[in-house]
């Protein structure tokens, strides 16, 4: 029997998870085992894309080595963090991804590489083929530009730019006081000693004083900064702790968390009105981790610079849902949510009167984390690099595709939150189950030739 008020393609069961209760005992929260499917009928639905392959390898490969490469074991140590999640790094990519994983190497091959094809590919997921991801995400991003003979150049002058920024803005000031009296001494009489450069005290300004209060002091800033260091060190070591990759006592997790903090701090001090928000980190990370796995060493070794610029971008398309002053507007993070529950009632209001007006459950409560981490932290971190694939590949930007998600999440579990209350219900959101993230994807983009339809 067909649901009122229900569009006919949603009363397909090919929808909805199971709506057994005791799913939510049974999986935990990090578990990559999809959610079953149930369909009691033998509806022949369009079958959605594969589900996520194994992480990447160490090394590039051109299309014609990837028959001989694909059973190739990793020399990758740190590579091999996301099987922590059950995904089983031994499994060869099917013939669907190797089949797109020669057409994502093929254009990004070209002399100038066709920006709609590659959107086209890579929002089908981008195969964990040995550093295609890295790139393609660049380009997506609008870091590297589709003619490959200015890459060279744009890259140099990019991370000769960052490695400006972290001179200046990570100095500590009684540094940057030596540089400076050792300057104006030194220019005035050259044949002096070094020694003669520190300035005596009665030369040090009101400004250069540690406990000068003055704006333009550049120890009153310190202090002020001290704090947003603190929180981002904090986070930075609560990022992902079950990865090795990110946490540990190992040098090289070490120098990782180094380096997203070095990112934060230099986004925060050049981007005043929104500085650092928590949560910044979880955003960070999955740019971090695909571009400093990269099997080309001068790409691996620039991975900071890189993902700092990345993170800009990605960033510049959600930065009014960071900031405060902004909430209520109608660009502020409340204005995205509101489109959010439009968006689900246009599509299923029936779903919708149920979570907003029967049992009262507001987006708020659970769809604020969904969108402001970009949907980091309810699914797996190997789940939402394929996630990112496709927000990333969106002409129009990631914002409408990460929307059309949410609203699928709801529709696989309609059933259960149709025959939930209050309580069970923001339990659910708030924990989603594990599901199966190609199907997810599928739903989304139903949603949109819906919406287009």
């Amino acid at each position: 029997m067909v649901k009122k008020g229900v569009p006919e393609w949603l009363n397909s069961s090919l929808w909805y998870s199971t709506s057994s209760q005791e799913d939510d005992d049974r999986v935990s929260r990090y578990s990559t085992r999809p959610t079953t499917i149930s369909s009691s009928s033998p509806e022949p639905a369009v079958e959605p894309p594969p589900v996520l392959q194994p992480p990447p390898s160490s090394t590039r490969v051109e299309p014609a080595k990837l028959a001989e490469n694909k059973d190739s074991p990793t020399n990758d140590s740190h590579s091999s963090d996301l099987s922590y999640n059950g995904i089983s790094e031994e499994a060869g990519p099917s013939a669907e991804d190797i089949s797109r994983q020669s057409q994502l190497l093929a254009e990004i091959s070209k002399k100038v590489i066709n920006m709609r094809d590659l959107r086209r590919f890579a929002s089908q997921g981008i195969p964990d083929g040995p550093g295609i991801r890295s790139i393609v995400w660049k380009l997506l991003l609008g870091y590297l530009p589709p003619d490959r003979g200015v890459w060279s150049s744009e890259l140099a002058k990019r991370r000769s730019q960052y490695k400006q920024f972290k001179e200046e803005l990570l100095m500590n000031p009684s540094e940057i006081t030596w540089r400076l009296d050792k300057s104006r001494s030194c220019d005035k009489d050259d044949s002096k000693s070094e020694s003669r450069c520190l300035l005596s005290r009665s030369e040090i300004t009101h400004g250069e004083h540690p406990l000068s209060l003055g704006k333009s002091s550049i120890w009153n800033q310190f202090f002020q900064d001290s704090e947003i260091i603190e929180q981002i060190d904090r986070d930075v070591k609560r990022t992902h702790p079950d990865m090795h990759f990110f946490s540990g006592d190992s040098q090289f997790a070490k120098s990782n968390q180094e380096a997203l903090k070095n990112i934060l701090i230099v986004f925060a001090k050049l981007n005043p009105g929104i500085r650092y928000v928590q949560g910044m980190n979880e955003i960070l990370a999955p740019l971090f981790y695909v571009f400093r796995n990269d099997p080309e060493e001068e790409y691996a070794a620039s991975a900071e610079a890189d993902t700092f610029f990345c993170f800009v971008e990605l960033l510049s398309g959600f930065r009014d849902n960071f900031c405060q002053q902004l909430d209520n507007s109608v660009v502020g993070i409340r204005s995205t949510i509101t489109k959010f529950s439009q968006l689900l009632k246009e599509h299923d209001e029936e779903l919708w009167r149920h979570l907003e007006v029967t049992t009262k459950v507001n987006p708020q409560f659970y769809a604020f984390r969904w969108i402001t981490l970009l949907l980091t932290q309810e699914f797996n971190f190997a789940d939402s690099l394929h996630i990112w694939d496709t927000l990333l590949s969106d002409p129009e930007g990631p914002q409408e595709t990460l929307l059309r998600i949410c609203c699928a999440m709801l529709i696989l579990v309609r059933r259960r939150l149709l025959a939930g209350d209050f309580t069970s219900n923001l339990k659910l959101l708030q924990h989603y189950p594990p599901t199966n993230i190609s199907h997810l994807l599928y739903v989304a983009n139903k949603l949109r030739v819906q919406s287009l339809g």
